[in-house]
């Protein structure tokens, strides 16, 4: 089963809450970000991902902005019109 609740930024998934963990994506600025952070499988066939212990160890947001930007090559946020 895919878990409780998926995290998108910009319409695009960065991690999510699986089984009451919070994992984030591993991308080449999550890393260091979080470099001593445990990697765990959400789900059984599934990439690893960072597990977020401490939420109050690492600034949420830009943490996802970062992976976003990793993952998609975007650095600017474009309004919902865009």
């Amino acid at each position: 089963m895919m878990g409780e609740s998926i995290i998108y930024y910009n319409r695009k998934v960065v991690g999510g809450i699986y089984d009451d963990r919070f994992l984030v994506k591993i991308t080449r600025s999550s890393e260091p970000i979080l470099p001593d952070a445990p990697k765990e499988l959400p789900y059984e066939g599934a990439k690893q991902m960072i597990l977020i212990s401490d939420v109050s160890s690492v600034t949420v947001k830009d943490l996802v902005v970062s992976i976003w930007a990793d993952l998609y090559g975007k650095t600017a946020v474009k309004g919902p019109d865009s």
